[in-house]
Parts: structure tokens; sequence; C-alpha cells
């Protein structure tokens, strides 16, 4: 046991020194690879240093290579823009060469044109020449000739009025100058237009022809207005006169005639100023003056009639003129008065007052409104007027309300056409109420018959404005003038005033009576109050109060009277 035993450990020793052997063999094969290794490693330290140089000589030249290649792009960026720019320019070069080119071919069109034209304008220009000397005679007329109604215009009545003067100067015979205005010609051109307008006047032209004989002359001077110069009337002023009155007659029957005015059937009517003429004592000019004056005189009387020239005329229009400077003054100065005369009723109370305007002139005194109202009236400063009258009455009528005698009282104020029909009217009549706090219904506007011959709409319009304010109209001076029962009808109108001019002869006349009687017959059948003025006898006021007229205004009562005397009254009363 122990023999084998021991053969086994040598076996087993055999074998490890034969494994030793091995692993010997094996380490020293190990350790020659090892140094092979690390010869290996020497060289890839040597070969990675190299490539370590390597890729940063690489990487520098990628930083420059990257730096060039942005500058290229850059470079080809702006390559690109001025590329951009100059295909913009050739294309813009090219559109210019083929504007130039389409417009060359338009010249040469046009130089054909041209050519073309200057042919057709020498033609022309030969018959121009002819066309000119026509021309010459148009320019003529035109200078000389009305184009409306082909009568002489002002230039050549001039002309025609200095060989009048002459002839006369020679011949020792009166001529005539007359001036004509056609009457309320401005309302048929606001109310039918200009066109129609145009058309009388060319009518009246036709007309005026055949009232003269060949040697005179009618001229129209513009508007409305003809100017006639008769030639060779007489050597006797009287009976130069009466030739220069029969014309004027003729002319008025001649233009009292209807005119057919398109579809419009129209009547009209004329006023003439005349003034005779002897040689060459006074200019043209100085003739047409005294004429126009003249012919004012003609309208001042109720136009459609003939007036002359004389002295005495020229120094009433001087105080005309001065008048309506005094007038100017006395608006800015305010030198106006309102009296206040009293109406009553069947009892003899009073009910309220009628406004009436005064001027307080500082150096003659109070001036009656039968003076200065025309005036007024004429020259459009009744509208500053008739505003300040306004203002005043409603004043009085607010003291009035706060006084427990007079707050009953009712005031009426006189409306002037030109007022009436100013476009502003109703706003300043509701204005001046509103500014004063006054009750409407005791303010009463008196409008004057005469006002509903023309434009009678805008009158109901108006009227019908001012009643739904509450405010009353009262037509004054009834039957003196042209209003149509029609009218009355569809107007709103809240009282009657009968004219003093009936009243006056009431007890003796007869025909005076009848028509009272019909007028407040007329009213109470149209349930519209009456009042009459101008009552001053008690045997007036009793036909009157007999007949159903229960209001009065007049002298049997009291006169117009300022303010503090006609409060004064009503307390005493």
């Amino acid at each position: 046991m122990a023999n084998k035993e021991l053969e086994f450990q040598n076996n087993e020793k055999e074998k490890r020194a034969a494994e030793l052997f091995i692993a010997n063999k094996e380490l020293e094969f190990q350790n020659n690879e090892k140094e092979k290794r690390a010869a290996e490693l020497v060289i890839a330290n040597k070969e990675l240093e190299f490539q370590n140089n390597e890729k940063e000589k690489r990487a520098a030249e990628l930083f420059i290579a990257n730096k060039e290649l942005k500058f290229q792009n850059n470079e080809k960026e702006k390559r690109a823009a001025e590329l951009v720019i100059a295909n913009k320019e050739l294309e813009f070069q090219n559109h210019e060469k083929e504007k130039r080119a389409a417009e060359l071919v338009i010249a040469n069109k046009e130089l054909e044109f041209q050519n073309h034209e200057k042919e057709k304008r020498a033609a022309e220009l030969v018959i121009a020449n002819k066309e000119l000397e026509f021309q010459k005679d148009e320019i003529k007329n035109l200078a000389y000739y009305d184009m409306l109604t082909q009568l002489p215009n002002r230039w050549q009545l001039f002309d025609k009025l200095n060989q009048a003067l002459a002839a006369s100067a020679r011949s020792g015979h009166q001529g005539a100058v007359l001036f004509l205005d056609l009457d309320h010609f401005k309302n048929l051109n606001d109310t039918l237009g200009h066109d129609i307008g145009d058309l009388l006047l060319q009518q009246v032209a036709e007309r005026l022809i055949t009232c003269i004989r060949a040697e005179d002359t009618i001229a129209r001077l513009g508007g409305d207005e003809f100017v006639i110069v008769l030639e060779d009337l007489s050597d006797n002023v009287i009976k130069a006169a009466a030739k220069t009155n029969d014309v004027a007659e003729k002319i008025f029957l001649t233009l009292n005639k209807p005119y057919q005015l398109n579809a419009h059937y129209y009547q009209n009517t004329t006023s003439i100023g005349a003034t005779l003429f002897m040689g060459h004592e006074l200019k043209p000019n100085e003739l047409l003056r005294q004429a126009d004056i003249a012919m004012y005189e003609s309208k001042s009387k109720g136009r459609n009639t003939l007036s002359f020239f004389n002295s005495i005329m020229q120094e009433i229009i001087t105080a005309r003129v001065n008048l309506e400077n005094e007038l100017c003054r006395a608006i800015e100065q305010e030198q106006f008065q309102l009296y206040y005369q009293v109406q009553v009723d069947s009892t003899g109370r009073a009910f309220g007052a009628e406004a009436l305007i005064r001027w307080q002139h500082p150096k003659r005194g109070i001036i009656s409104p039968l003076d200065f109202i025309p005036v007024a009236e004429e020259t459009g400063l009744i509208i500053a007027i008739g505003q300040w009258v306004l203002q005043t009455a409603c004043a009085q009528l607010k003291r009035w309300e706060q006084d427990p005698l007079t707050h009953h009282l009712t005031l009426s104020v006189n409306v002037s056409p030109k007022q009436f029909f100013e476009t502003e009217f109703v706003a300043q009549v509701q204005a001046t109420i509103q500014l004063y706090g006054i009750n409407p219904t005791k303010l009463k506007l008196e409008l004057t018959e005469n006002m509903l011959v023309d434009n009678i709409e805008k009158i109901i319009i108006t009227i019908n404005t001012l009643n739904e304010m509450g405010i009353t109209i009262s037509l004054d001076d009834f039957g003196t003038g042209y209003s149509s029962l029609y009218y009355l009808k569809k107007l709103l109108i809240y009282q009657l005033k009968i004219d003093k001019s009936f009243v006056h002869d009431i007890v003796t006349g007869i025909q005076d009576e009848a028509i009272i009687r019909a007028i407040i017959a007329m009213a109470h059948s149209l349930n519209i109050s009456v009042i009459a003025e101008g009552v001053e006898t008690e045997e007036q006021r009793q036909f009157l109060l007999n007949n159903g007229c229960i209001h009065f205004q007049g002298y049997l009562f009291n006169k117009p009277v300022p303010i503090d005397e006609f409060e004064l009254l009503i307390r005493k009363s």
C-alpha cells in the first residue's frame, strides 16, 4: 500500500514536473509576447501621438476651411443679391426699351396725325378767317345788345342818349327818359323760377317795342329794369310831358294784359318814372338817376303808375336817404319805444293791448311809424326793428304775468311781410318766448291781409307752426286787401280786425255798414273772433255791438300811450 502510494506520488511529481516545464515554456512565451506587446505599445503610442498631432493639424485646417467656406457663402449671397438686382435692372431696362419703342410708334403716329392736323388747320384757318368777319359783327352785337331780350343794353343806351341830347340841342325840342321797373318781379322768380322770369322779360320787351316810334330807343338795363328814350316830342314842355304821358298810358295798357308763360297764366304791372330833357343841360347818367327817382315815387304811390321827376321830389329822396341813415343809428342806439293801445270787451273791461312802435328821435322828438316804417320795409331794416319789438313785447308780457292786475292781458304785435317770410322767423319767435319764459297764448301776432296774396302754402305752414306753439294770429286791416275766403278757411286765424276805414263812416255810410255786417257774420260762421279798430264814438261802438262785434280798440277808450300811462289806466279801470 505504501509503495503504491509512493508510486502514485512519484507519478504525480513527474506530471507536476512536466506541467511545470510546460508552464515555464508558456511563461517564456508570454514574456516574449509581453515584450512584443510592449514594443507594439511603444509603436502604437508613437502612432497615436502622430495621429493626435495630425488631428490637431486637421482641426486647425478645418477651422480655416470653415472660415473660408463661411466667407465664400457670404460672397455667394452677395453675388446672388447683386444678381437679383441686376436681373431687375435688366428687366426694367428691357421694359423701358419696350416703352420707348411703343412711344416711338405713338410719336410717329402723332407726327403723322399732326401733319394731317396741320393740313386740316390750314383748311380751318381759311374758314376761321371767314368766321372772324362774322364774329366781329357778333361781338359788336354782344357789346351793344342785351342777350336775353335782344334790346340795346346800357352801353348802347348811353350812346343813343348822347345822340338824342345832341339832336335836342340842335332842334330845340324836348325829349324824355322813361325808367320802367316791373312790379313784384322778384316774387315771380322766387315762386316760378328764373326761367319763367326770363320768359316774362322777353315778352315785355316784345310788347314795349310796339309802344314806341322807330326813332325812339328802348333798352334793358338789367334785371327787370327798362329805359325808353323819346325824342323830338315838342318845343313846349307841357306838350312834351303830355306826349310822354300818352306813351306811358299805352305802355300800361299793353303790359297789363295777361301773359302766357308756358303753363302759367300771369298778370303783371309796371312802375314808370319820367324826366324831360332839353339839349345838354344834364348828362345821361343824371337823367337816368332822375327817372329812377321818379320811378320809386311811382312805387310809393301803389305801383302801376307814372311819376315825373322834379326838384321837390329830389328833396323828398334826399330826406329819405337821411332818414334811412338815421334809422340805422336808431337801431344801434335803441331809440325806439313801444306805446300800448288798450283793447276792451263789450263791458269796457281791458283784456289786452296792441304794441305800437314809436321812434324817440334825439332831435326831432317822437316820429310816427307812418314816416319811417315804409323806409324800413324797403331797406330791410324792418327785420331788426321787428325783432326788437317782439323781444320788448315779450319782456313786457313777462312783467304783466307776475302782476295779479295785469296777468290776464294779451299783447298784439304787428309783423311785417319781410319779417314773416324770413326763413328763421318761427325759430326766432320760439327762441324769444323761451328766453323770457312767457305764456305763448298771451302773445298775438297781427298779419296784414295783403300778405295772403303770395306763397300761401308757406304762410299756412308758418301759421300752423305758430298755432302749435300756442300763439294766436290776427288778420289786421281786414276788408282792405285781397284775401280769399278759401284761404281763410285753410288758415288757422284766431281773429279778424275790421279796418278803421270802415269803422270811420259806420253811422252815415250804408256800404260800410253792410261790409261790417258781412265781415262779422262771415267771421262768426268760421268760428273766428272779431275786433274793430279805430272806434272813436259811442255810436260806432253801439253799432258794432248790436251786430255781434264785442271787442274794440280806438280813441274812444284810449289813445296809444307809454307803458307807465297804460298801466295807470289799467289800475284805474
